[in-house]
């Protein structure tokens, strides 16, 4: 029978509420024995995967060195959107399908969005810790409404934060590569140039792909080009964002904070400067996951899974189309 690996940690604890999708596609579920660290290293992925043929996937790297020893992975389906941790020229040389799961977790990415800026803007770390060592210190806040959020990628994350800025009473722009016209005219979204966005935006959120073009997208020069006294928001990639740029911006001033769920190298190391900023609240890409969507995700990877068994071709979830013509499993 063949095997799937659940290779995520956090995703093996509730597994029993998708084997049953797995299993009535006739594969044989795997899970990872507990550990530390909850992503599985590369050397770990080597022998994790002896035998399996497909695995719901997390952020764990698959490298050209990874799929080279294991050339029996027939698909790799992510718990999320993003797949930047799949080496995908490689997976398509080598006949694996890669898959996502859109439509699983923009509501909490949009959340988590807004829990960013209020820790920031409303000092929520600086207030708790200062209560907690016994203290009682009324800083002052700075509010959303009346602001202007402007938003860098209006795909399904970009979209689910734009309806939720309207609640908080905040001008709504965006840039995007290929912006929907109709929901912007639905939901008063102005559609700007990026050297705009840039320049008006109170806060600027980030919810691009990491691609080549993208990558560093934030840099000294754009970093000059946005508002002064601006917000930065990252809960996409963090290869969005030259970290090594963005720390002057803050020590002098030039912005006024940073509200950064992912990093450049994750996890970030303990020894990053972001850390010890004043003006910056950090998670540890923890946006796309709540228990619902958790649990959405993982379903939905896999049932993309379940689907490629069966000889079925789940479009909407493919990233590397270009297999299907000599996908074998």
């Amino acid at each position: 029978m063949p095997k799937v690996l659940i290779s995520p940690r956090e995703v093996a604890k509730f597994a029993d509420k998708f084997r049953n999708v797995l299993e009535g596609a006739g594969l044989d579920v795997v899970v990872l024995p507990p550990a530390e660290a909850n992503i599985p290293t590369e050397d770990e992925l080597l022998v994790a995967l002896h035998g399996i043929e497909s695995v719901v996937a997390g952020s764990e790297p698959y490298t050209p060195r990874v799929l080279a020893a294991n050339p029996q992975l027939r698909v790799i389906a992510r718990c999320g959107v993003g797949y930047d941790a799949v080496d995908l020229p490689a997976a398509t040389a080598a006949g694996a399908a890669v898959t996502i799961a859109p439509g699983t977790n923009q509501g909490s990415v949009a959340e988590h969005a807004f829990a960013l800026m209020l820790g920031l803007t409303r000092h929520i770390p600086a207030r708790h810790a200062t209560l907690a060592g016994g203290g009682w210190n009324r800083l002052m806040s700075v509010p959303l409404r009346g602001r202007t959020l402007g938003l860098a990628g209006l795909g399904r994350i970009g979209k689910a934060v734009a309806l939720r800025a309207a609640a908080f009473e905040m001008r709504v722009l965006a840039f995007d590569p290929v912006p929907d016209t109709a929901f912007c005219a639905a939901h008063g979204v102005v559609l700007v140039p990026f050297d705009r966005l840039l320049a008006e935006s109170d806060f600027l959120s980030l919810h691009l792909p990491l691609t080549a073009e993208t990558r560093h997208v934030i840099n000294r020069a754009t970093l000059a080009q946005m508002k002064p006294g601006a917000v930065l928001v990252n809960t996409s990639r963090g290869g969005l964002v030259c970290e090594a740029d963005l720390l002057p911006a803050l020590r002098d001033g030039r912005l006024a904070g940073a509200a950064l769920d992912v990093f450049e190298v994750e996890p970030t190391p303990a020894d990053n400067p972001l850390r010890g900023l004043p003006n910056v609240v950090l998670t540890p890409h923890a946006a796309g996951v709540d228990v619902r969507s958790l649990e959405d995700m993982a379903r939905s990877a896999a049932e993309a899974i379940a689907s490629l068994r069966r000889g079925e071709w789940p479009t909407e979830k493919v990233v590397n189309p270009e297999v299907r013509s000599a996908f074998r499993w």
